[in-house]
């Protein structure tokens, strides 16, 4: 049976035609609904992780895998965010951080470079009334300097509509790099020292992490990797010292809410000790 074609916008890709309910630009099969709703009823609501973090990788590969540029990938990638979004909401996570555009991604070709700094501008401007009815907060994590002027207005612009709201953070890690975080942190603490404004033996972890791009946020308690790839990328090197990791091989794309809550629940069967022993 050939495959469905569902369009989000101007663009369109192929997805197979199960019978079931439509969720914004995809289609959620009765099926699915089912084992989502299943995973809903096994996850304890009192431990749930506070903070999830998410590399949003594999859009390239699920477009090159249908034949279609890659630029089409990072627009599917967009419903997946939506979805996901939704769905940590929806069970009670407090923050998610997504992992958007990393420092290393500038070595990409220039015109999917210019794509990726337009989805902000996308994404926010059309989203914004429904992160507004939802209470969500939005936050950035990264150098806004060095985006273009309109990437930053946009981004400016939802987090100064959303800083009085209440409910989710929602966090993107936008021209990230943790080794970058990392070094920024220390130059701001080593000019303070050297204008005698702090003094070296003050210098704790606690201390250090208030000099991070977001230090007022608590690390992750988990972070999902969907693509297949085992690594963590230059992503929150200090603030995963003691996160747990959840990989799959599903591309970002193909990620569904049923994913999310696999890896929900996959987290409160681990034992966090946090080097310490429990008898």
């Amino acid at each position: 049976m050939p495959g469905k074609l569902l369009t989000s916008n101007r663009n369109a890709y192929p997805l197979p035609p199960p019978r079931g309910l439509i969720y914004r630009y995809r289609v959620i099969t009765l099926g699915e609904k089912q084992r989502e709703e299943e995973l809903i009823e096994l996850i304890s609501l009192r431990g749930l992780p506070r903070h999830v973090a998410i590399i949003m990788d594999g859009n390239g590969r699920w477009a090159q895998k249908r034949g279609l540029p890659r630029i089409a990938g990072h627009r599917a990638g967009i419903d997946t965010l939506r979805a996901i979004v939704d769905c940590a909401q929806s069970i009670g996570i407090k923050i998610i951080t997504l992992y958007a555009f990393s420092t290393e991604n500038w070595k990409r070709p220039p015109f999917e470079v210019k794509f990726l700094m337009y989805l902000p501008e996308k994404y926010l401007h059309r989203e914004l009334p429904s992160l507004m009815e939802k209470n969500i907060i939005v936050r950035v994590t990264g150098e806004l300097s060095d985006l273009p002027e309109g990437t930053r207005m946009a981004i400016n612009e939802a987090l100064e509509a959303t800083q009085n709201n209440t409910g989710m953070i929602l966090n993107f890690a936008f021209n990230y790099g943790g080794r970058k975080e990392i070094i920024s942190a220390v130059k701001k603490i080593c000019a303070e020292v050297r204008a005698d404004c702090l003094n070296i033996e003050d210098i704790t972890e606690e201390l250090f992490t208030g000099y991070l791009y977001n230090g007022d946020i608590p690390d992750p308690d988990l972070l999902i990797r969907p693509s297949g790839e085992l690594r963590i990328s230059n992503f929150l090197l200090w603030q995963l010292a003691y996160t747990e990791l959840w990989f799959t091989e599903i591309l970002w794309p193909d990620f569904q809410r049923e994913n999310f809550l696999q890896a929900i629940l996959d987290y409160q069967i681990r034992e966090r000790r946090f080097g310490d022993i429990k008898f």
